[in-house]
């Protein structure tokens, strides 16, 4: 193959979901894949967001989230939205394969306690690992 399959995940602040489905691709993925993730608005990333990577053995170095428009001049392979919001702004990207749509719920959606917030962390992190490893022998394909 002659480069990484570069990949850009995208959602509306990208402290979390983004984040969570650039850690976990790159994890599964090896050197395959040049990943990264943007917010539109970025914020630092959720505290909870790297317990519960930490928690599946993650390790987890970037924790700053980048804007969307540091991505400009990156020609992606694939740009892959998670929330609405970001569906709009992906359509800009020019991408060498496709442009994909994974809704994915926001777990700073979730009111209570840090337990309940845990949970809905959780279960966003094991959506987007079952996404991923559900679209990685698709995305190998393509890049074949």
């Amino acid at each position: 193959m002659h480069h990484p399959l570069r990949v850009l995940f995208v959602c509306d602040g990208g402290s979390s979901r983004s984040w969570m489905a650039e850690v976990l691709l790159q994890s599964l993925s090896g050197k395959e894949f040049a990943v990264h993730s943007a917010g539109l608005e970025p914020e630092a990333v959720h505290p909870l967001a790297i317990k519960v990577m930490q928690e599946v053995g993650m390790s987890v170095t970037e924790k700053t989230v980048k804007h969307i428009d540091d991505y400009e001049e990156i020609q992606f392979d694939y740009v892959i939205a998670l929330c609405d919001q970001a569906t709009e702004s992906c359509l800009a990207f020019p991408r060498d394969i496709e442009n994909l749509q994974w809704e994915c719920p926001n777990p700073l959606d979730v009111q209570g306690t840090e337990d309940t917030l845990l949970e809905a962390f959780r279960s966003v992190r094991e959506l987007l690992r079952k996404r991923i490893e559900a679209w990685l022998p698709e995305a190998r394909t393509k890049a074949g």
